[in-house]
């Protein structure tokens, strides 16, 4: 049975060189990273942290007042309007109120980068409440146990917010400012300056905790080339209009001849029996269930792993999975991540080219990728398959598009019995969908943030579908 040809990824063991400073690849890099100008994800927590002191805190304060059998409004008037120390705890709420109104104006709002304004709260904290405990009149509590809590958390999280400030928002801030001084600008940089060198890399994604390299080629333009194709013609590119999501047409390096339609076909004739080895494997690992019943999955393979999303569709099992072929063109319509879908070749009524791209992730973390897939459609055994794979070569990348890489993809339908009584009646309203994505996009985010796109996608999939088949006549 003829694969495409796969080549094992080296594993990147997080050490990359900045001059001569050393420094550690890790989704810590990514934590500092201010994003398209947005604050960074370690100064997130930060942030959330100085609100949940100030929370819990005034949460305490509330216990500590109800079980010594006093109303709110009481507690207050008696404890602000005469104030005392050895009696009244609402200045630790004060206190914690202080601290996160500073620690927010600096450290969220001005974006302030040094650890004075975080010391100097969490000195003066831990001084205000040293005389606390001295002063205070302990005869007067029947239950000290919420108050000791109240002092015990104060201090505790007054220390964590300088420790986590000091060791970790300057700390990654720094590393990741260092990194993107020392590289280029662009996602398609490379982490590693000797990884370049790799002469081939892995179709699909890496094994779980190592990044992404891309390819070093330059990216080029739409426009560069003088002819484009659809739907195997040729036509002139000299007057195309502005691109569009409408209006883009992928191009082709060169024109198609009869031996490159038999190289396509050729490619294309093992697709349908590798997706069927991958549908009836008995290694697929369930790691999830959705709210409306699908399964998520996967496959664990020397190249990576592999996604599976399998459940119930109210559809005819032949019929969904020639409308997903036929009318690839109309997937951006109903399907919300999808950004362009194009037949780029027609060859066969079984085997065609075609070329998507997709939104951005993660509000922008994970920017467009583009996808050119060789597909052809089948049937083995119950199961009715479209399946697909990656070309390369013949079609110039797109401007600022990340071209993604598919190994075998497949999307399958097997028709359901009514009941396990009656095996030979099929239910001719549902039928069970499965989708395996197999899919490698490029780039330098750690693999963590690729699985959980990928798999948000499968299941975002599902739910478009669904209501798209509803909707249909």
């Amino acid at each position: 049975m003829m694969r495409p040809e796969r080549m094992s990824s080296r594993n990147i063991t997080g050490i990359g060189t900045l001059g001569s400073n050393n420094y550690i690849i890790s989704e810590d890099l990514i934590a500092g990273t201010k994003h398209n100008g947005k604050m960074s994800r370690v100064r997130r927590f930060f942030c959330l942290l100085v609100t949940f002191d100030l929370l819990v805190t005034c949460l305490l304060w509330l216990i500590c007042t109800v079980t010594a059998g006093q109303s709110i409004t009481t507690a207050f008037e008696k404890q602000l309007i005469h104030y005392d120390i050895k009696t009244s705890l609402i200045d630790i709420v004060i206190v914690a109120a202080i601290r996160f109104t500073f620690l927010l104006l600096f450290y969220g709002l001005i974006y302030m980068n040094h650890w004075i304004i975080v010391a100097i709260s969490t000195a003066g904290t831990s001084i205000f409440l040293s005389v606390k405990v001295y002063f205070f009149d302990w005869t007067e509590i029947t239950q000290p146990g919420f108050l000791v809590l109240l002092i015990f958390v104060s201090f505790v999280i007054a220390w964590a917010e300088t420790w986590h400030f000091d060791c970790r928002v300057v700390s990654l801030e720094t590393l990741a400012d260092l990194w993107i001084s020392n590289t280029r600008d662009s996602e398609r940089s490379p982490l590693l300056n000797n990884y370049l060198n790799i002469p081939a890399r892995s179709y699909v994604a890496e094994s779980v905790g190592t990044f992404f390299t891309p390819q070093d080629s330059p990216i080029q333009s739409d426009d560069e080339d003088n002819n484009y194709y659809q739907s195997g013609s040729v036509v002139n590119n000299t007057n195309k209009p502005k691109e569009t999501p409408d209006t883009f047409i992928p191009t082709m390096k060169s024109y198609l001849t009869p031996n490159k339609i038999s190289k396509y076909k050729s490619m294309a004739s093992s697709l349908v029996d590798c997706a069927h080895e991958l549908l009836t494997s008995p290694d697929w690992k369930i790691i999830n269930t959705t709210s409306d019943g699908d399964i998520l999955s996967v496959l664990t393979q020397s190249y990576g792993q592999v996604f599976k999303i399998e459940g119930v569709v109210d559809a005819v099992a032949s019929e969904l999975i020639d409308y997903l072929y036929d009318k690839i063109e109309e997937l951006p319509k109903w399907n919300k991540d999808v950004i362009d879908a194009k037949k780029i070749l027609f060859i066969d009524d079984d085997t065609d080219i075609v070329y998507q791209s997709t939104k951005p992730y993660g509000r922008g973390l994970i920017d467009s990728r583009d996808f050119v897939t060789l597909r052809s459609r089948g049937k083995r055994d119950k199961f009715f398959i479209t399946s697909g794979s990656s070309l390369h070569g013949d079609f110039p990348k797109r401007d600022k598009f990340i071209r993604g890489e598919n190994g075998i993809v497949c999307m399958a339908t097997e028709p359901i019995a009514v009941d396990s009584i009656s095996s030979g009646i099929i239910n001719q309203t549902k039928c069970k969908f499965t989708w395996i994505l197999n899919t490698n996009l490029n780039g330098w985010l750690p693999q963590r943030v690729i699985d959980n796109a990928l798999t948000n996608t499968l299941v975002n999939f599902m739910i478009m579908m669904r209501l798209h088949i509803k909707a249909l006549p």
